[in-house]
């Protein structure tokens, strides 16, 4: 079978989906990925995937540009002639399903998460919930990966019913995310894992960390992840190169493998206003470690207060410093339990060979039905 599989990055593809792309490709399926080339797109055909560049840009709305878009998925879907798309974050969700729809080709959907169309209200927030309306119309399938977005589409009518479903996230790789031995940093060490946009709760974490450096608290304050300054929400580089000249926090850059800081941390922050259900936090609880997040849709799937992490509320920077105050001031003993009940939740309820087997079972009940 032909299956083709869309998102708005090669490296979203490569980071994310490869165990799934590579279970595809040893029962025997010929797997087209399409998303616009960058330094992961040779990694994906060295794989075997064949690969196709679309120009996709996530930055935002243009209906001119996103009309576009969808021309440009549905000649790729032509040429390629697909048995079934998959489909993953929101401009392939609506624009590729749209194309899909118009070429016959039957369709799964993967909700990774809302942005902030559903975080605002407005013109652009009502013109986004009837696109979604309109291309959900068609999937075979569409997942959610929380039961928030579950329900709010549910509620909305923008799904029907019988085509929508629940994964735990994109799941976590237990093998690859191995909890460490646990011990407590001299100077303890908080590490947040994100792209650098407000909605990740960037400017939060930085205002919780001064107020922690003027009540005294000696620690580190780290940054993990790439710079995004051309988003509408991107945080500034002047701003960024402000921090860190300040004193403020330590921005350690990207990296392909997040395992060695994770290991080095003593607790992982990420502060978002909505998510899906964040990978980084996955990755953080699989590998032991103490979580700090906000109490939102998909963040409070992962972090159970007091038991694998705490909770803060969401845009409360003073809150967020309360806890992440809290969490310093453990023992060892009880940081390391925390870890304990994060790695255990991870192999109850997140991994990644769950999402896998749905997806591979949901495969071929739709090809025995079309």
């Amino acid at each position: 079978m032909r299956v083709v599989i869309t998102l708005n990055t090669s490296w979203n593809i490569y980071n994310f989906r490869m165990n799934f792309i590579e279970t595809l490709l040893a029962q025997g399926h010929e797997v087209h990925t399409v998303a616009p080339a960058d330094d992961f797109t040779h990694r994906l055909t060295a794989a075997g995937c064949i690969h196709h560049n679309v120009r996709l840009d996530s930055r935002g709305a243009n209906p001119i540009r996103d009309l576009g878009l969808m021309i440009e998925f549905f000649l790729t879907y032509r040429r390629i002639k697909p048995d079934m798309i998959l489909h993953y974050t929101i401009k392939p969700n609506i624009y590729g399903t749209l194309a899909a729809a118009m070429l016959g080709i039957p369709v799964i959907n993967n909700v990774c998460g809302l942005g902030t169309v559903f975080l605002k209200g407005g013109l652009v927030s009502r013109v986004a919930v009837q696109l979604y309306k309109w291309s959900f119309t068609s999937p075979k399938k569409v997942f959610f990966q929380n039961p928030d977005d579950y329900r709010l589409f549910l509620d909305k009518g923008l799904v029907p019913a019988g085509i929508a479903d629940l994964i735990p996230g994109s799941g976590v790789d237990l093998d690859r995310f191995y909890p460490a031995p646990y011990k407590k940093n001299d100077k303890f060490t908080f590490l947040m894992i994100s792209r650098l946009i407000s909605d990740k709760g960037v400017y939060e974490f930085v205002d919780a960390v001064r107020k922690l450096k003027k009540q005294g608290l000696d620690a580190r304050f780290q940054i993990l992840g790439p710079k995004d300054p051309l988003h509408k929400r991107g945080i500034k580089l002047k701003t960024i190169d402000e921090w860190v000249a300040t004193g403020l926090v330590e921005y350690l850059g990207t990296t392909e493998d997040v395992r060695h800081y994770i290991h080095k941390a003593d607790c992982v922050v990420l502060p978002s206003y909505r998510e899906g259900v964040p990978r980084t936090l996955l990755e953080a609880a699989s590998s032991g470690r103490p979580i700090i997040a906000t109490d939102v849709p998909g963040c409070h799937q992962v972090v159970e207060h007091n038991y694998n992490g705490l909770l803060c509320r969401i845009k409360d920077a003073d809150d967020l410093a309360d806890k992440m105050r809290e969490i310093a001031l453990m023992n060892e003993q009880a940081l390391r339990k925390m870890g304990e009940n994060g790695r255990k939740k991870m192999e109850r309820e997140f991994s990644e060979l769950v999402v896998i087997d749905k997806y591979v079972r949901t495969i071929s009940q739709v090809r025995k039905a079309s």
